[in-house]
C-alpha cells in the first residue's frame, strides 16, 4: 500500500481522536488540537507501567482509536480486548491494529455491561471515559466488581482545585463549611456542553476522583501524571466496613474484614 493510499484510507475513517503512527509518514490525526495526542500524555507515565506484559491479559475500556490497546500489545500482552460503544472508533482501532500487525480483539460493549464478559483481566485501562458518563460511580463499581483483577490504569479530565484535604468520617447536619473548601471532593456537572462536546457530563476535582476510586474499591498506588492514577484492587471499598454496615450491605460486598 502506498503512503497516499494509506492516507486516503485513514482519512475515510476519520475524524480521529487518537493520533497513531501508521508508518510511511502517515499519522491518523496530524493536526490534533492537543498536539500528538495521546502520545504526549502516554510518554509522561509510560515508564510507571510494567514494561513486560508477557502472559498478561489487558482490557481497554473506551478504547477509542486503539492507541493504548496497541501500546499494551507492544509490551507483550498475551491478550488485549478493546471495548467501545461507538462503531466508528472500533473501525478505526481495527484498522490501526491490523495495519501495525497486532492481534487485538475489539467489541462494541458499554462499560455498564462489562459483567457480560465473565472474566477478570490482569490490567484494566479506563482512560478518558469517566467524564463522558451519566453514571460514573456505577461504572467504577462495575469495573471493580466484574473485570478488575489487579491493576487499574485510570485517567480523567480534572477541573477545579488540585488540593486534597483530609475528610472526616462523618459530619453533623449543620456543619457545612467543608463544602466550601477547595480540597473537598466534588464533581462538576455539565448540563449542556463543555469544549463543544455534549458527552461531557461530570468533571471531578482531584479530591473527588481520588475519593471515588477509593469508594469503588481501588487503592491508589501512584499518580505518575497529573490526570493518571495506578490503582490496585482493594479488599473492601473505602468507607464501607464496621462503621457503615448499611453501606456494605447496599454495595453487596458483605460486612467487615
Amino acid at each position: 500500500m502506498t503512503a497516499a493510499e494509506l492516507r486516503r484510507q485513514a482519512d475515510a475513517l476519520g475524524p480521529w481522536f487518537h493520533n497513531i503512527d501508521l508508518g510511511d509518514g502517515v499519522w491518523t490525526a496530524p493536526d490534533h488540537f492537543l498536539g500528538d495526542y495521546p502520545g504526549v500524555k502516554w510518554r509522561r507515565f509510560a515508564d510507571a507501567l510494567p514494561a513486560d506484559l508477557t502472559g498478561k491479559s489487558v482490557l481497554d475500556i473506551g478504547c477509542n482509536g486503539g492507541f493504548y490497546a496497541i501500546a499494551m500489545k507492544r509490551r507483550g500482552a498475551a491478550r488485549v480486548l478493546g471495548l467501545d460503544s461507538d462503531d466508528r472508533y472500533l473501525a478505526q482501532a481495527r484498522f490501526a491494529a491490523a495495519r501495525l500487525g497486532h492481534d487485538i480483539e475489539f467489541r462494541n460493549l458499554s462499560v455498564y455491561d462489562v459483567g457480560a464478559l465473565g472474566e477478570r483481566f490482569d490490567v484494566v485501562l479506563f482512560m478518558g471515559v469517566l467524564y463522558h458518563l451519566r453514571h460514573p460511580l456505577l461504572a467504577l463499581d462495575l469495573i471493580r466488581e466484574h473485570v478488575a483483577g489487579d491493576l487499574l490504569v485510570f485517567q480523567s479530565m480534572l477541573r477545579g482545585s488540585r488540593a486534597v484535604e483530609p475528610v472526616a468520617e462523618d459530619y453533623e447536619f449543620w456543619d457545612m463549611d467543608q463544602f466550601e473548601r477547595p480540597g473537598y471532593p466534588r464533581m462538576h456537572f455539565v448540563e449542556r456542553a463543555y469544549a463543544h462536546d455534549w458527552t461531557n457530563w461530570w468533571i471531578p476535582n482531584r479530591a473527588g476522583i481520588e475519593a471515588m476510586l477509593r469508594a469503588s474499591g481501588f487503592a491508589i498506588e501512584a499518580q505518575p501524571e497529573a490526570e493518571v492514577y495506578l490503582c490496585r484492587t482493594a479488599p473492601v471499598p473505602y468507607g464501607v466496613g464496621a462503621e457503615y454496615p448499611a453501606r456494605a450491605e447496599a454495595h453487596g460486598r458483605g460486612g467487615t474484614r
